[in-house]
């Protein structure tokens, strides 16, 4: 009997990831696009997506559903999350995906992103012992951070959705290169809402019983950085635990670099160069804020959650 192949799509303000597995759950197939979605899109008073930035994005769903038809899907969830749920014209994107690509694009809400992401990064804290687990993910247009019970059901105790990611961050602020006057700015920016969270989560009487989850890419890259790895491949770094101070060392080097040298490097390269400072500044300050002592990096959010949802139906 065909197993069921199952795919999950998620949109981000500056990537799109397709993850398909079969009915047992096995991945057949991953890749991140680096769609620049939110590229220019919050320049003048009102968010909109640029033309150029729309097309990069309709083309990535094109493809995608050439590789999700050469693997025969039998189903499959597409999700997006911050830029859609900001930009005016999100509607006629999302109509022009389904027009051209087929496939139904769904914008959901923080709440829902915070689940998907718990879901997917609990794999890699399965043999962890804390009993509870906050996980961090950092995206181009929003950063979520969730308190959440390690278990077979986990409950989300509280969660927080940050509007600032890399890409905006990089753009409203000007930290294509670094500056620590204005990187100082966004970190107070950051550090208000991280308080807030530690503040109305009551973090600090889980403490001691609490394991951290880093996700997204940034934290992968910076841990290839401290650790000396020469070229990025986001499957060796996923599910290592980093010491903060590794990860300090990292930053340092990140914030020594200028965009070009960000750009020649291979583990950050000249799709992430003209981001990667903004990403430096919130991750930091939201591990500091957090008080974390180390932390799991995690390749598995969203995409991953939905796979897991979709195996139960």
């Amino acid at each position: 009997m065909k197993q069921q192949i199952s795919a999950a799509i998620d949109l981000g303000t500056n990537s799109c990831r397709l993850l398909i597995a079969d009915g047992s759950g096995r991945t057949l197939y991953r890749n991140a696009v680096s769609t620049r979605l939110g590229e220019g899109m919050c320049v003048g008073e009102i968010c909109r997506f640029t033309d150029e930035a729309m097309k990069r994005g309709i083309e990535c769903f094109c493809h995608f559903k050439k590789v999700m038809d050469e693997y025969g899907v039998d189903k499959y969830r597409a999700i997006t999350t911050a830029a859609c749920r900001m930009a005016d014209n999100a509607a006629v994107f999302v109509e022009e995906i389904k027009r051209q690509s087929g496939i139904e694009l769904e914008i959901i809400d923080p709440y829902e992103e915070a689940v998907l992401n718990l879901k997917g990064a609990l794999v890699n804290v399965a043999n962890e012992t804390a009993g509870y687990v906050v996980i961090y993910d950092l995206g181009g247009g929003s950063t979520e951070i969730t308190l959440a019970t390690r278990s077979a059901q986990p409950k989300i105790l509280h969660s927080i959705s940050i509007p600032w990611g890399a890409r905006n961050a990089a753009e409203k602020f000007g930290l294509k290169e670094y500056d620590p006057a204005v990187a100082a700015l966004l970190d107070e920016k950051i550090s208000a809402y991280v308080k807030s969270f530690v503040r109305d989560s009551g973090l600090e009487k889980y403490d001691g019983d609490v394991c951290f989850i880093a996700a997204s890419s940034t934290p992968l890259r910076l841990t290839h950085i401290a650790r000396g790895w020469k070229k990025y491949d986001r499957q060796r770094a996923d599910g290592q635990k980093v010491g903060v101070e590794e990860f300090e060392r990292a930053v340092a080097k990140v914030c020594a670099m200028d965009c070009a040298q960000m750009a020649q490097d291979d583990n950050i390269g000249p799709l992430r160069a003209d981001i990667f400072h903004a990403a430096c500044v919130i991750f930091s300050r939201i591990y500091k804020d957090l008080g974390a002592k180390e932390m799991i990096t995690s390749l598995k959010v969203a995409v991953d959650g939905i796979i897991m949802e979709l195996s139960y139906d």
